[in-house]
């Protein structure tokens, strides 16, 4: 029997006071990067992902998932083989101490909520092993943006492993001392960085055309002496200006303005930036209505029902790769496991919805769904 799943008590569970990690230098390969851990002011998200941010489907869509992560505290358990209903129970743990607040210089809520925001841009997400127990297990973390972290022999955009080798801001990191979570699906800015292109290229045009709500027009010459380049300029440029400050614009017999068919909702392109927040709602895992797209004859009928839809279309996919990641031998004892807590979020759940068997414990009497 493993060493570190002897008897599940509090005591067994509670951590011996955090030793640090090794500091920079101490291993043979290049270890330099560990330094810069913690000098947030080199720390940076990266312009491509900060580009996509500008479409507001992608990020409202960001916030929905961050807001359901990080919403939901993470608890400890072990498996124990039921004889009887051949299958497997879940005994709840104490848990370790960094469960509750793993980086301790920022709330529980802060790191998850960035940490799926890494998954989802990048598909990569990064957390450095900043000291450690007794036992040798990680007591606090702290995370590296994965826009400052790459994988010289893995430059592809999809990673099939963890990297063997990592550097931070251009300077080697020992990857023993950090958590590799690795998206079961590829980052947006990789998959879909020319919907996002689009996307922007519609806001950008929407802005321009907001600068005023009178449909755009012609100044047409009908007589007398004909208008060099600059001075058709020049008019044109008079005339905007005062229809753009609500002032009468006064023409002379040899001038005619001819306003277009274009409507302030067509200059605003609403039926362009709906379909394209439906584009981003695809790319983002999420029902086209969380982010008020119409979707025809698809309804729900309760706050319930849609937050099922939020968890199982799009956000478990990366809630179960953050636990199953902290669920590594890496990270915890061999044999014990952690997981989201759902019920945080989802309320409660039949047996039928997770398929987990609800065993007692009987140190705490508390059940495991």
């Amino acid at each position: 029997m493993p060493l570190f799943i002897r008897k599940e008590t509090k005591a067994q569970m509670s951590v011996a006071p955090a030793q640090k990690a090794a500091a920079a230098g101490s291993y043979s390969t290049g270890n330099a990067g560990s330094s810069l851990v913690g000098q947030f002011y080199t720390y940076q998200q990266g312009a491509i992902r900060d580009m996509a941010m500008r479409v507001p489907a992608i990020a409202r869509a960001r916030t929905i998932h961050a807001s359901i992560i990080s919403a939901m505290p993470l608890k400890m358990y072990r498996e124990q083989w039921n004889e009887t209903e051949r299958e497997m129970d879940y005994v709840d743990l104490a848990p370790r101490s960094w469960l509750r607040r793993p980086d301790p210089a920022i709330p529980y809520e802060t790191l998850m909520a960035w940490t799926f925001d890494d998954l989802f841009f990048y598909g990569r997400a990064f957390w450095f092993i900043s000291s450690r127990t007794a036992d040798g297990f990680p007591a606090s973390f702290s995370r590296l943006p994965a826009a400052m972290v790459s994988s010289p022999k893995m430059p592809q955009d999809i990673w099939f492993a963890p990297a063997q080798e990592l550097e931070f801001n251009g300077l080697e990191i020992d990857p023993m001392n950090v958590v590799q979570f690795i998206s079961p699906v590829e980052g947006i800015i990789y998959s879909n960085s020319e919907t996002i292109s689009t996307a922007l290229k519609v806001e950008a045009s929407r802005a321009r055309n907001a600068e005023t709500s009178i449909p755009s027009g012609i100044l047409r010459q009908t007589g007398g002496e004909p208008l060099s380049a600059q001075e058709l300029a020049d008019l044109s440029a008079a005339f905007n200006a005062a229809r753009r400050t609500n002032q009468t614009a006064a023409l002379n017999e040899f001038l005619s303005y001819e306003a277009t068919t274009a409507t302030p909702d067509r200059m605003l392109l609403i039926e362009s930036a709906q379909f394209s927040a439906l584009q981003m709602a695809q790319i983002s895992q999420l029902p086209g209505y969380l982010l008020g797209v119409p979707t025809g004859s698809y309804a729900y009928t309760n706050s319930r029902e849609s937050r099922w839809d939020t968890w199982l279309f799009g956000t478990k996919i990366w809630a179960e790769c953050i636990a199953s990641t902290l669920s590594s031998n890496q990270v915890l004892p061999q044999g014990t496991f952690c997981e989201f807590d759902t019920n945080e979020y989802l309320g409660d759940i039949d047996d039928a919805d997770t398929n987990r068997t609800m065993i007692e414990e009987p140190e705490t009497g508390e059940n495991r769904a």
